[in-house]
């Protein structure tokens, strides 16, 4: 492999997950004007669980897709579970953006939709990982 090939991979493996990243902030703000009640608020929470998802695979690009999933799942009942403090409600009291990151109050069946977004992340990775892999696999030549 050279140097060009290899530097143009390093930037495929951040891009990607940057581009997804994107992808993923303008459908979980869009999502509450096209679906309604629990659907909205459950895809918003996958959705907010597929965005850590893909942060962490920008920030360190060598990650496994599981370690990234387990992260995201980590990071998002983490979060949820700083909601129980206060401090989020607070927070969110003065901040639109405060609020979009960490919301406001602990609601426990939000758990369940954490695991489906990161899952999601995973088997988005592992899709295009093995889509790129058999890309870039030589084409048998005829004899």
């Amino acid at each position: 492999m050279t140097g060009e090939t290899r530097g143009r991979d390093r930037l495929r493996q951040r891009l990607v997950p940057a581009v997804a990243t994107v992808v993923t902030v303008a459908a979980g703000l869009s999502v509450r004007s096209v679906l309604g009640g629990d659907l909205a608020k459950y895809a918003g929470d996958a959705l907010y669980a597929l965005l850590i998802f893909w942060l962490v695979l920008v920030v360190a690009p060598r990650t496994r897709a599981w370690v990234a999933a387990v992260v995201a799942f980590a990071v998002s009942v983490a979060v949820e579970l700083f909601q129980l403090t206060g401090v989020p409600a607070e927070l969110g009291a003065h901040s639109v953006l405060a609020r979009l990151v960490l919301g406001t109050t602990f609601n426990a069946p939000d758990l369940p939709f954490y695991a489906v977004g990161a899952a999601l992340g995973w088997a988005l990775h592992l899709g295009a990982r093995s889509a790129w892999a058999a890309r870039r696999r030589p084409t048998p030549q005829p004899r």
